[in-house]
């Protein structure tokens, strides 16, 4: 699996010929096209917890305890609370996005490596669309996507259900083969490789070190990561010169 850093010095040219011929770009959102230090899911995830909290009638500390096995067992707080607390799910996507999204600042460099790659690009994520079109809009980067397909699109399941990737090929008609998916997260990475998509694993700037829940971070040595970067606009700039020298 080859570590990209930065601008990509440590990059073989064969390997990133992979994305040769690659015709649709699916991005997670959080924590991968805004990079980790922004920290703006830190903002969400103390939201979760107060609505854990306050539904459950349980403290701060408990109801955090309770959110993380919600995520691990069922890929999202918001499953986790449906499947055994049939809450509303409208109810808790706009209470835990109702956020203050001035940390994400315009990213020139990113919007110019977007802009420059062949073919449709997507954001696919666990979040709901007024939360993705915020982010993307402080970025600079919504001309870029043709479609935001998010957890409502989904159904409700989140990634890494086999299921959510379905719905989103056959909503978009994105091709596997022709496909590269950009994510924060190694699991959910592993439908797509599995689909046939080129995958990459973004990571907290400046370090291969993860500063999250050990369980969260398994298999990203897994062979269903294909490469990792600490940055993506210095990953999508090195794959950009090696489509332009063809």
């Amino acid at each position: 699996m080859p570590f990209i850093s930065s601008e990509g010095p440590h990059a073989h040219l064969n390997d990133l010929r992979a994305f040769q011929g690659v015709e649709a770009w699916v991005f997670d959102l959080d924590n991968t096209l805004y990079p980790a230090h922004v920290d703006l899911f830190a903002q969400i995830d103390e939201r979760i917890s107060n609505y854990v909290s306050r539904l459950l009638g349980i403290a701060k500390e408990e109801a955090r305890i309770k959110q993380k096995e919600f995520y691990r067992d069922y890929g999202t707080t918001l499953r986790g609370l449906m499947n055994e607390h049939k809450i509303d799910a409208d109810e808790f996507l706009n209470y835990v996005h109702d956020i203050d999204y001035s940390p994400v600042p315009p990213d020139p460099e990113l919007e110019a490596q977007i802009a420059a790659l062949p073919g449709r690009k997507y954001i696919f994520t666990n979040g709901d669309r007024p939360h993705a079109e915020r982010t993307a809009a402080r970025l600079g980067v919504t001309k870029h996507f043709e479609e935001i397909f998010d957890i409502v699109a989904a159904g409700l399941l989140p990634k890494p259900n086999r299921e959510t990737y379905d719905r989103f090929l056959k909503r978009t008609g994105v091709s596997p083969a022709r496909a590269a998916m950009f994510e924060d997260l190694s699991r959910n990475l592993a439908v797509p490789h599995r689909l046939g998509m080129r995958t990459v694993l973004v990571v907290p700037e400046g370090t291969r070190e993860v500063f999250r829940e050990d369980w969260e971070m398994e298999g990203d040595e897994a062979p269903h990561v294909e490469f990792v970067t600490d940055s993506l606009s210095g990953f999508l700039k090195a794959v950009n010169g090696v489509i332009r020298a063809g």
